[in-house]
């Protein structure tokens, strides 16, 4: 019985969701009819994904979709062919690399910073959804949803990035709704988190926009198959920079700085005088006016040193007296002491909530690397334009739909960056 009713309560369900998806395309139709590439667009699925954006309301679903229908038609979007971005292709700055787990594509842009000062914006919003119509064309029926990675390593404007990305999600919001499951950004330039803070109050796709960082996952074991290929490392953490600071000896003309490889020890860095070949770590009986070994419980300069420091030993005798104390012969009544009162709970006695938003902060941190470990092998995976037009179907493909191995050629992530 409780089967029953449970089917019938279904079906009924989807007979309103049909009506309501009839009702926007009885308002769409009714100004002029819809051409045939309009129809096929504003098929059940693309209505619903409508309805379901903006909260169930016809008329709001029924103005955005004529919304979005306008600016199909402006933009050109079905005339879109992989001719028109033989450049960006080649050099891998958007395409789909593969699909996941759950069959949804991953689309990754690698956009340059220098990439819009020779393009209009109009290029790259049809760069974009040349790529989105790529991977919705690779979708199975019942997948309706992608994932998109932002590589920012290219950017070193954090404004420049903040208007690509701010673009791309407004266009991705208000003509694919529905679409997007995760949006990644990777790599951002240092301001932008600051920026991004102020501004996602105002994108709609803000919540589903997570950043990570590339050196998160450097040593991370599941994925170690991937580094017999070129790396996609960031520019911005380049580890074969030569600038970077090398762990081993440092001499000056009276003093030598030595840092030891052993992370087991208990001071992994120690100093010699240079006048002398060999030392030894360890209490001497050598006088203090002329000090050739150091020891590791101050590890500095005796220059610097305090008179303390400098007679331990003679101090650890002299704390102690020669002669034992008389001992105490009063006996102290406990009950006449006043103890001290139990201070009332302030929030300066409470060290735990001084890590309270920093454990929270901590564990989002977590979520977010979670969250984006199903697709670190999407990102490190070298790009291959001949795969990546394989899975493009006419007219997308243009004239090119099919590579010969003569003219196809392989584009490493490495060759990307430099």
């Amino acid at each position: 019985m409780g089967n029953k009713d449970h089917a019938s309560a279904q079906q009924h369900q989807t007979q309103i969701e049909k009506n309501r998806v009839q009702a926007v395309l009885h308002l769409l139709r009714k100004p002029s009819p819809l051409t045939l590439k309009q129809e096929k667009f504003c098929n059940e699925a693309c209505v619903g994904r409508f309805l379901k954006a903006k909260g169930e309301s016809v008329k709001k679903a029924a103005k955005q979709l004529r919304a979005c229908l306008s600016w199909r038609e402006n933009l050109g979007v079905d005339n879109l062919i992989a001719d028109e971005f033989s450049g960006e292709i080649a050099d891998g700055m958007a395409y789909v690399a593969g699909h996941d787990d759950q069959s949804r594509p991953v689309a990754i842009f690698r956009i340059k910073q220098d990439y819009l000062k020779f393009r209009s914006q109009k290029q790259f919003t049809r760069l974009l959804v040349f790529t989105l119509e790529v991977a919705i064309q690779t979708m199975a029926k019942s997948v309706d949803q992608l994932v998109v990675l932002f590589d920012a390593s290219f950017f070193r404007s954090a404004s420049g990035f903040m208007n690509l990305l701010v673009a791309a999600l407004k266009t991705i919001g208000e003509h694919y709704p529905g679409r997007l499951h995760k949006a990644f950004v990777i790599d951002p330039p240092s301001l932008f988190p600051y920026l991004w803070k102020g501004v996602k109050a105002f994108i709609e796709l803000s919540s589903i926009t997570t950043m990570v960082s590339s050196l998160d996952f450097d040593e991370f074991p599941d994925f170690n198959h991937f580094t017999s290929y070129p790396r996609a490392a960031s520019l911005r953490f380049n580890q074969n920079n030569p600038s970077k600071a090398k762990i081993g000896s440092c001499s000056s003309s009276r003093f030598s700085f030595t840092v030891s490889h052993h992370f087991d020890s208990l001071k992994p860095w120690y100093l010699t005088l240079t006048d002398k070949p060999s030392f030894k770590v360890g209490p001497t009986s050598t006088p203090v006016l002329g000090p050739a070994l150091i020891s590791p419980v101050n590890a500095r300069s005796y220059s610097f040193a305090s008179p303390t420091a400098r007679n331990i030993n003679t101090m650890r005798k002299s704390f102690f007296p020669s002669t034992p104390l008389p001992q105490k012969t009063q006996v102290m009544d406990h009950s006449t002491i006043n103890q001290p009162r139990t201070p009332k709970p302030s929030f300066l006695h409470s060290p735990a909530l001084f890590f309270k938003r920093e454990s929270c902060h901590v564990s989002k941190m977590d979520k977010c690397r979670e969250s984006f470990v199903p697709f670190l092998r999407f990102y490190r995976r070298p790009y291959d334009e001949m795969i990546y037009r394989s899975k493009m179907k006419p007219p997308l493909g243009g004239l090119i739909s099919i590579v010969s191995p003569q003219i196809r050629r392989r584009h490493m992530s490495v060759s990307q960056r430099f």
